[in-house]
């Protein structure tokens, strides 16, 4: 597995960090997994010119060709889901199967905008140029909490700290502003691998709604709501159980329905077998609602119908 790198992580740092810590021990129970800090960013040179979309892309194809695996699992979260599209459309022989979490496809500056998005984006890159790279992390802060809302303490302060020491302010706001101005929806038809796509449904910072148009542009994308107003899923949720369960389940599945699936359920809905797969995961009838968006009178109704 290779995970796209994002302006918030640091090879180094992610290891002692609450936040990274417990999600990188499980993942590499299950995977070979290859990380790299991105460009501008982590253990990289800070000093960089170019900090443009078609620029990361180039690393995340280096990064691809030195690890040397023929066929991989790519995993791009939050601004890596873009490059990772990217990638998957690109080179549609490497990629085995494709895992999106907090995905948008098209930077908060290409949703048609209204003047008062125009304005809070300007305002948070000033936030940015102005107090990233301050000792008091006051202007961070802001950034942790549409980012953890649902933190403790102790992962509120690491987060806060790991910003400064992911990059710096300049290399931030070149970052965003590029990311912003992102625009891969045409390449969405172009991807044919099996694809993921995880969201949590009170995501502040990138809309639930861009996740469902990411999984519905991608033949065949099977689209997963996450209960969590975070961005960033710890290890005290309980959605970030389920974003590890999810990932093994659709790895482990090759990506596709089980193929006697469609003799063994042929009469049921597709919300029965919704409710079905939800049962055999151990979720109760309040959990299944709480999933699917029903109330529990209708789940009942689907289990004894």
């Amino acid at each position: 597995m290779i995970e796209v790198a994002t302006w918030l992580n640091h090879l180094e740092f992610d290891w002692q960090s609450p936040i990274w810590r417990p999600r990188l021990l499980e993942m590499a129970k299950n995977y070979t997994m290859a990380r790299y800090d991105g460009r501008g960013c982590g253990l990289s040179d800070r000093v960089v010119e170019d900090l443009s979309f078609e620029a990361n892309l180039r690393d995340l194809e280096a990064v691809a060709d030195a690890v040397g695996f023929k066929r991989f699992i790519l995993l791009g979260c939050c601004q890596g889901s873009g490059l990772a599209i990217a990638y998957a459309a690109r080179h549609p022989e490497r990629v085995s199967n494709l895992v999106l979490y907090g995905a948008f496809a098209r930077g908060s500056l290409k949703r048609n905008p209204s003047e008062r998005d125009l304005e809070e984006a300007n305002m948070m890159l000033k936030l940015v140029e102005l107090g990233w790279g301050r000792e008091n992390p006051a202007f961070r802060q802001v950034y942790t909490t549409m980012f953890i809302p649902e933190s403790t303490p102790e992962q509120f302060r690491w987060f806060t700290d790991l910003q400064r020491m992911s990059t710096s302010p300049e290399n931030a706001a070149g970052l965003i502003r590029g990311f912003d101005a992102m625009d891969v929806t045409g390449l969405l038809p172009k991807v044919s691998c099996p694809t993921l796509v995880l969201h949590a449904r009170g995501d502040a910072r990138v809309p639930f709604a861009e996740g469902r148009m990411v999984a519905s542009s991608i033949a065949g994308a099977e689209f997963v709501p996450l209960e969590s107003r975070n961005h960033i899923l710890l290890e005290h949720q309980p959605a970030w159980k389920q974003f590890l369960g999810e990932i093994a389940r659709f790895v482990h599945a090759g990506g596709r329905a089980d193929a006697s699936e469609g003799t063994a359920f042929a009469e049921l809905t597709q919300r029965e077998r919704e409710v079905l797969e939800l049962i055999a995961r151990g979720l109760d009838n309040t959990e299944i609602a709480g999933q699917l968006s029903l109330s529990p009178k209708t789940v009942r109704n689907h289990i004894n119908g």
